[in-house]
């Protein structure tokens, strides 16, 4: 059995690099991108601790989870697609429609 460190320590460096991602990227669809990769190292640590208790409850969260990032992502890539359209670029640093 692979010991709960290792499942915790590839969730943590999924996390750091999405956040790296979040934070040096300025293309919307990398940003959903790496928003992405830190809900799976949150459903990885969801899943390592349901089964290092022997319970089903973090599995259903993680179930619930990706449903719920199914949707982000749909919301997300819409809302660019519709931003393309309008300012022929996805670039967020270009983009100024929401700005007083």
């Amino acid at each position: 059995m692979i010991p709960i460190v290792l499942y915790l320590a590839l969730a943590a460096i999924i996390f750091s690099i999405g956040l790296y991602g979040i934070m040096t990227q300025r293309s919307g669809i990398r940003i959903l991108m790496c928003v992405e990769l830190m809900l799976n190292s949150a459903n990885i640590n969801l899943v390592a601790f349901s089964s290092y208790h022997h319970d089903l409850t973090g599995q259903v969260f993680a179930l619930f989870s990706i449903a719920l990032a199914a949707c982000e992502a749909a919301v997300g890539f819409a809302i660019l697609m519709a931003l393309y359209r309008m300012k022929d670029t996805i670039s967020l640093d270009h983009i100024n429609v929401l700005r007083w």
